[in-house]
């Protein structure tokens, strides 16, 4: 699945629900022994790494309503229960379980909460 979307328009997107974006971090293409690892290979790993770029509410909570007063107006604020991801962190996901997208040329993926198996927080990380 592929996305063209302008610079200016990347603030607006909205991740939805229990959803994460995810900047994929470039894979190493040698092992440590100095051995040239094919695209295929790494696209074969099934846990990946990357960093989180925008993170969705959290999961909803369902609203508790008052059935004593039905002239009052209802409120349908949601209400969600918040992610640990934070924007800048390193996450560890399960491929298998990723949506590939491609903003302005660059590859992302949405990622399901469930599916990040690991969060590394750190202020320097991107620098």
């Amino acid at each position: 699945m592929s996305l063209s979307f302008n610079p200016k328009d990347f603030d607006s997107l909205i991740v939805v629900g229990d959803r994460v974006l995810i900047k994929p971090k470039n894979p190493e293409e040698r092992t440590k022994t100095g051995l040239l690892l094919p695209p295929g290979v790494q696209e074969k790993q099934k846990a990946h790494s990357g960093y989180v770029v925008k993170v969705g509410p959290g999961y909803p909570i369902p609203s508790l309503t008052e059935t004593d007063e039905p002239w009052k107006k209802s409120k349908n604020d949601a209400k969600y229960f918040p992610l640990q991801a934070n924007i800048g962190d390193l996450a560890v996901y399960l491929h298998d379980n990723a949506v590939e997208v491609e903003f302005n040329n660059e590859k992302y993926v949405i990622v399901s909460f469930s599916s990040i198996l690991l969060l590394f927080r750190d202020e320097g990380l991107m620098e």
